[in-house]
């Protein structure tokens, strides 16, 4: 392969550049590959003719500190193979013109961003401007009075819907609710950095603690529109609905649609949403718009973006994201044999939490409490109950106050926070744990959540702080010693520039201890 990204040799293109025409008026940066094999191959064709950057390794190395962190260009130079080059131009312009100016950019290409954490818990519902962004592709710019859905397979009436339908109230009651949504993602940088993984071919990005969001998404329950549909086909076994998004993406050589799937009975319980509105506002181009899929509890893998189609079918689907990616294996499954079979697919997410600040590696000065904030979360149907914080790696637990805590809602997280009594100087570690209604928590340390895949970070979340304590009266001398030479104490890497003490003062301090040997 050629070399990965920052090095990666600028794109030359090898033959007649292909040219996949967009599929319908009004769509731009879509093209259907699912309805079409023989376009599939042709695309299979070209992109054998390259050898395309190497995936780009960070987790052996340190990470960059650029920002965008990895600018995806393998990802990019597979677009650009298939002319489809101008979707991850357009791609970068809608995330400047989308999302806040300060996002940490994990990934330029297909676009992976998560904003500030002390913003992030600031209020319960995300500004849509600050809300994660994880996405497997490009992203469409759909007319939408261009769009339609497409609803078949399974069902005893298969329609065609369009937007206006589709918000028509007299047919499709309108629902709305607070959601959460959590990439499987979140905390990765912690997997990584203790137990190296999986690099995969998309990337396996190297989330911090900011890879989940909350809104409240408004359009109408799934469950109602396919009652529209007449319904599931009885005898066929319609256990699971899939969904196609817009977006193209590429697995092992091959180009797809992005499709996913849930079981039948998440719709039936009316928590999967076809959403046209965010936080009061018309869905943003980056997420999803005009009508994006919204699935309560569950990875965020499974909330469809630009939704064009819908199918009832007998098993889970067979596309690559639902069947080859998002799997859960056991520590003693890796690169020496991994299948497919052998991970369970992720679906519920479980309980986890996040101490947002202080952050690792913080220095505070302190008058004998840190106050802590963060968030906490569980999916599958459950909510956080409680929350605690431990100021000596995990020995003695401080309950959160329930009043330090933000509203309990059926399907999304909470923020809270909390003044930790903290007596000890020196570097601490500080971590995390949440319990959910059902008894649910986390694992104490990462190395029981590690999996080769890197998903799903659910042990108890740790930041290592040095602490000084100002109510000690020798601390408290230091920082006035300091303070009258103009020395700031942090960082505290950097050296003193004056004596520690006089030699008076050494030589009483001396005394009282005996000196430094032995009498005898």
């Amino acid at each position: 392969m050629a070399p990965a990204e920052p090095n990666a040799l600028p794109f030359r293109p090898k033959g007649e550049t292909p040219h996949f025409a967009e599929e319908k008026e009004g769509w731009k940066g879509y093209v259907e590959w699912e309805e079409f094999p023989e376009k599939k191959k042709q695309a299979q064709e070209v992109l054998k003719r390259y050898d395309f950057p190497e995936p780009p390794e960070f987790q052996l190395i340190p990470l960059p500190t650029t920002n965008p962190v990895l600018t995806g260009e393998r990802w990019k130079q597979y677009h650009s193979a298939l002319g489809l080059s101008h979707i991850f131009h357009h791609s970068w312009e809608t995330v400047l013109q989308e999302k806040s100016p300060d996002m940490t950019h994990i990934l330029q290409f297909p676009y992976n961003g998560e904003a500030p954490g002390d913003r992030l818990i600031k209020t319960e519902l995300t500004n849509n401007k600050d809300h994660f962004v994880r996405n497997h592709g490009g992203i469409p710019d759909i007319d939408p009075a261009k769009w339609t859905l497409d609803i078949g397979g399974l069902v005893k009436n298969p329609k065609k819907l369009t937007l206006a339908q589709l918000q028509d109230e007299k047919t499709f009651p309108r629902q709305s609710n607070i959601v959460t949504l959590q990439c499987s993602g979140t905390r990765r940088i912690e997997q990584i950095h203790e137990y190296p993984g999986d690099g995969d071919e998309l990337i396996n990005a190297p989330w911090g603690e900011g890879a989940i969001s909350t809104a409240r998404w408004t359009g109408v329950s799934l469950k109602r529109v396919i009652k529209y549909c007449g319904g599931l086909v009885d005898d066929k076994g319609a256990d699971n609905i899939e969904f196609y998004g817009a977006d193209t993406y590429f697995k092992k050589g091959g180009v797809h649609n992005y499709v996913v799937s849930v079981p039948w009975r998440k719709v039936k319980a009316h928590e999967v949403l076809l959403a046209w509105d965010m936080n009061g506002e018309q869905l943003p181009k980056i997420h999803g718009f005009p009508v994006r899929v919204v699935v309560f509890g569950y990875i965020g893998a499974r909330s469809v973006k630009w939704l064009y189609k819908i199918r009832a079918i007998h098993r889970p689907s067979m596309a690559p994201v639902q069947r080859k990616e998002y799997l859960y294996y056991t520590p003693q499954i890796g690169k020496q044999n991994a299948t497919y079979s052998n991970g369970f697919s992720i679906q519920d997410m479980p309980v986890s939490s996040a101490i947002i600040t202080p952050k690792n590696m913080d220095q505070i000065v302190h008058e004998g409490r840190v106050r802590l904030a963060g968030w906490a979360y569980s999916g599958g149907g459950h909510w956080p109950v409680r929350v605690e914080v431990s100021g000596d790696g995990g020995s003695i637990w401080y309950e959160v106050p329930t009043e330090n805590m933000s509203t309990k809602y059926f399907y999304a997280w909470r923020t809270w926070w909390v003044d930790l009594p903290v007596d000890a100087e020196g570097w601490l570690e500080m971590c995390v744990r949440c319990w959910d209604n059902a008894m649910n928590t986390q694992p104490t340390f990462v190395r029981s959540a590690w999996n080769w895949d890197l998903h799903v970070t659910s042990s108890a979340h740790r930041v290592k702080i040095y602490s000084i304590n100002k109510s000690r009266p020798n601390t408290a001398a230091r920082l006035k010693q300091l303070e009258e030479n103009n020395t700031p104490i942090v960082p505290i890497t950097r050296p003193i520039q004056f004596d520690l003490e006089t030699d008076e003062e050494y030589a009483k301090a001396m005394e009282s201890r005996a000196w430094r040997d032995p009498l005898e």
